[in-house]
């Protein structure tokens, strides 16, 4: 009787404590949130107690919040999520992964090809994303295949640079072992090396999909018609001030859960996670 006890008397105090943490994050996001949201008010109505700044009332919380019924009937937000996440943003991270990933694995294993690509790569990396807009215009037919360079030229050295590091702590040991046991050079990628390194390759792309957030959004001021930068630049022409905020809300909601996703993802591949649960 007491042997069935013991487990359930250690099982509810983990789960309790686990109730605890999340309930302690939940109320500091909460907290957070208020307070950024009070601020926000407190300005506004500064702003609007100035006779010469009275008219951007419409950037208050209110009128933002009281805003989103409108362009959700509308169907302003949904395309709007839709051209910018699904047919930019998703493809040139896709690209950027199926690039980056593969060439960080040969910077990391290869010493010769990482002396010979340092200085080039380097160079590359550092030129601005945004400045290769005009030759992205004049090579591509449409502006999405634009884009999705510009976020694609962005997006795969974070990814590449950090898998070649994740590789790089790889013990030599773990290949040896595997040669030993008659692993094949594809059987070692899949069991050894992608396994070891997932964690440094998701630590990669939630760099690189802020890196492509910020690219994402001026890119779409220019020459679209749909997307998060487009409703920006149609909301500052139409001087519609609370549909100006509650796109820019809606970017930073979004970009909240990507990232908010890939921290999940890194820690389910943290080799310390695993060690502590």
């Amino acid at each position: 009787m007491s042997t069935d006890a013991a487990p359930q008397g250690r099982e509810m105090p983990a789960f309790g404590r686990m109730c605890v943490r999340g309930a302690r994050r939940l109320m500091y996001a909460a907290g957070g949130i208020l307070v950024l949201l009070v601020l926000w008010q407190l300005g506004i109505m500064y702003l609007v107690s100035q006779p010469e700044t009275r008219v951007f009332g419409g950037f208050g919380p209110i009128p933002t919040f009281l805003k989103f019924p409108e362009l959700w009937a509308q169907g302003r937000i949904q395309s709007a999520i839709s051209a910018s996440l699904v047919d930019r943003l998703g493809t040139g991270l896709l690209i950027a992964s199926i690039i980056g990933v593969p060439l960080g694995i040969l910077i990391g294993r290869s010493r010769r090809f990482r002396e010979l690509s340092h200085s080039p790569f380097q160079f590359i990396r550092m030129v601005s994303p945004l400045a290769w807009m005009p030759l992205a215009v004049i090579i591509f037919a449409t502006w999405n295949g634009a884009i999705v360079f510009l976020i694609v030229i962005a997006a795969m050295w974070p990814v590449a640079y950090s898998t070649a590091a994740g590789l790089a702590k790889v013990d030599p040991s773990w290949y040896k072992v595997a040669r030993n046991l008659g692993a094949s050079r594809i059987h070692i990628l899949k069991t050894v090396i992608l396994p070891a390194i997932a964690f440094d390759i998701f630590s990669g792309l939630r760099l690189a999909l802020g890196v492509a957030w910020i690219v994402l959004v001026p890119a779409e001021l220019l020459g679209v018609t749909s997307g998060l930068g487009y409703a920006i630049r149609d909301a500052r022409e139409t001087v519609d001030y609370s549909y100006l905020t509650a796109m820019l809300v809606t970017i930073g909601v979004i970009g909240f859960i990507m990232d908010s996703v890939l921290v999940c993802l890194i820690n389910r591949y943290s080799w310390y996670h695993r060690r502590k649960h």
